[in-house]
């Protein structure tokens, strides 16, 4: 799969900074929290490069690295299962794409086929909340 987003919407954070042995402290999200994918929409056949747009309810969106009550930054999961929400969200494979400066919409190049896209938020430092502040996947079709 060829992935790429603009290289001005993403910001990534390496492996390398995250240390295996460390404790991330998770935060907890606030009642009634929820992020969701506004386009497209789900079953949708788009065309690449795919304009995704995400939103985000009972929060607040901040660039990663700054540390304000009740917010976070966006992270895309194409194709992807995240199920480790104790670590940081890393990026380094073409399946999670972050958005550390605050964005919440993106160009992503995708090659033709199926996809699932899933937002999930992540503080300061990429840790999911707790629990954790994800959309429901959405299936779309790239002609």
């Amino acid at each position: 799969m060829r992935l790429l987003a603009a290289a001005f919407a993403v910001t990534l954070v390496s492996t390398s900074a995250c240390a295996q042995d460390q404790d991330w402290p998770r935060m907890d999200r606030p009642p009634g929290a929820s992020s969701y994918i506004i386009s497209p929409s789900n079953g949708e056949t788009v065309s690449s490069p795919v304009a995704v747009k995400f939103g985000l309810q009972g929060m607040g969106v901040a660039p990663s690295g700054v540390d304000y009550p009740d917010s976070g930054h966006h992270h895309l999961a194409i194709n992807r299962d995240v199920t480790n929400f104790d670590e940081p969200l890393v990026s380094g494979e073409s399946d999670l794409l972050h958005f550390g400066g605050g964005q919440t919409e993106a160009s992503v190049e995708l090659e033709p086929g199926e996809y699932t896209l899933q937002m999930i938020l992540g503080d300061q430092d990429h840790v999911p909340h707790d629990p954790p502040v994800m959309s429901a996947k959405v299936t779309i079709t790239v002609k």
